[in-house]
């Protein structure tokens, strides 16, 4: 009966050394109000300079969503009145942004859909309020860092939609390396517009959820705010046009104020900053700092190395281990690519999570980890041609680690390669079998008696103690047939 409308507007801070209209420091964390200078303070007199690498850092973004980027764009001055922005104006764009109608394709619950992105504008960002009882206090170190808003067109329906959207521009702009999209030190943030109108009737009266710092609470503030304008309509009432936020004590949104409309701002170029023409030679050089976006690199691992969608997704998250990946399958030898890289992905989801997790290595800086990609490639190699048991490839990655050395010399140095000389294993069978005598004489009558059942669990049981015995080193296909081997012979038990 009823449609919801999204649109996101998505700040990220973008990583240019300095911020985008002086040169004060852009860093997180610094004491407050030391990275400040009379421009971002906006004393009188002061005249803005534009920072190149944090335009170009836009314009790559820009162009990764398939943004048309103008002939021709400026800056101008959005007027209004909050302490946070000590000149009561904020630098930003507004008739000419520097990127327009792009689009951005998302994978949402294994279908994918496409995102309209109706422009990204690049500003300086405000300060940070910081509220202590009666008393707010201002910490401008943020004022003036290099913003960029996108703006998607209202294409998503639901809160699960715009979490994954947000989920996925954040792996983005960390690929291009623009953004940490840090979004709890405020580096990625979201306001979200949503509206509910009747099926086919189209958009409904707007209202704006301000200042999400997390993928999750876009979720959850949506979903909410959805039912609340649903609830409202089916009493015959009208949804206020308004700012909201998310409170996520209550779990609900709460009023904040009314809805500024565009005019409000009363936007007017920026008189100290030149329109700036594009040229053919900018889009080349920006074109050429493009990479494989996640998503496109995510299907290709499914493609290509046969890997599932989930596996694909986890290896693809972070550029870093992507890139990791990929080097260890070039590195392994004796296996076909695909084999390779359907082992290499089984060990990166289990074994070597579970010791950067021990050992504190993020997926973002596997890159420079002990654990090279040589070296897990080393252990991939030597358990598929049998060199090293599975019990024993985890011991020489702990230790791999640990000590950082090579696998290839631990396994030769510890004596752990594997034991597949049929006359060793026979004596470590008989070892085992006369010590073991009750159960091999029970295996020995459940196979005469035609127990097989009774006689495979015995048997396994046995093949159990002689790898023990082995350290785990024995040939587990050799030893279980030097077991049955035995016990079809019957040889006496010493008791």
């Amino acid at each position: 009966m009823y449609q919801s409308f999204i649109g996101l507007e998505i700040h990220i801070h973008l990583l240019s050394d300095t911020k985008v209209f002086c040169s004060c420091k852009a860093a997180f964390g610094s004491e407050p109000n030391t990275n400040v200078c009379p421009v971002c303070l906006g004393h009188p007199g002061v005249l803005p300079a534009l920072n190149q690498e944090a335009f170009e850092m836009g314009a790559l973004v820009a162009q990764a969503l398939n943004c048309r980027i103008p002939d021709r764009t400026w800056f101008e001055r959005k007027q209004y009145f909050y302490p946070d922005m000590p000149k009561n104006y904020q630098i930003s764009q507004f008739a000419s942004p520097l990127g327009q109608e792009g689009y951005m394709d998302v994978l949402i619950s294994g279908r994918k859909k496409r995102v309209r992105i109706k422009e990204c504008h690049l500003e300086e960002d405000a300060g940070k309020m910081i509220h202590a009882g009666n008393v707010t206090l201002l910490d401008y170190n943020r004022a003036g860092t290099a913003l960029l808003e996108i703006v998607t067109e209202p294409d998503l329906e639901t809160g699960t939609e715009a979490e994954a959207f947000i989920q996925q521009l954040r792996r983005l702009v960390r690929y291009l390396g623009v953004c940490d999209g840090n979004m709890e030190e405020g580096s990625l943030r979201s306001d979200a517009n949503v509206s509910v109108n009747l099926k086919g009737a189209g958009l409904g009266r707007k209202v704006e959820i301000k200042n999400l710092n997390s993928s999750r609470f876009v979720r959850l503030a949506l979903d909410y705010e959805i039912a609340r304008q649903k609830e409202i309509l089916e009493s015959g009432g009208v949804v206020k046009q308004e700012t909201r936020l998310w409170n996520e004590n209550r779990d609900q949104t709460e009023s904040m104020r009314s809805k500024e409309d565009s005019h409000d701002y009363r936007f007017f170029p920026e008189p100290d900053l030149p329109v700036l023409e594009i040229d053919d030679a900018f889009r080349m050089r920006i074109q050429s700092r493009l990479m494989e976006l996640p998503l496109v690199r995510q299907e290709r691992f499914v493609r290509d190395y046969g890997l599932s969608s989930e596996q694909a997704e986890y290896i693809c998250e972070e550029r870093a281990m992507a890139d990791y990946f990929e080097a260890a399958v070039s590195l392994v030898k004796g296996l076909d690519r695909a084999e390779a890289a359907r082992r290499l992905a089984l060990w990166l989801a289990a074994d070597v999570k579970r010791v950067m997790n021990k050992n504190g290595v993020s997926p973002d800086s596997i890159g420079r980890w002990s654990l090279s990609p040589r070296r897990l490639a080393q252990i991939v190699e030597l358990l598929a041609r049998g060199a090293i048991s599975g019990k024993i490839a985890k011991q020489v990655l702990e230790l791999s680690v640990a000590e950082d050395r090579d696998p290839e010399d631990l396994v030769q140095e510890k004596g752990w390669q594997m034991i597949q000389d049929r006359e060793i294993i026979a004596r470590f069978v008989q070892e085992v079998c006369d010590r073991e005598g009750g159960s091999f004489q029970e295996a020995v009558a459940a196979l005469e008696g035609g127990n097989l059942k009774r006689y495979e669990t015995l048997s396994a049981y046995l093949v159990g103690k002689v790898l023990a015995a082995t350290e785990g080193r024995g040939d587990a296909l050799i030893v279980k047939e030097e077991v049955e081997k035995l016990i079809r012979e019957r040889k006496p038990c010493v008791c």
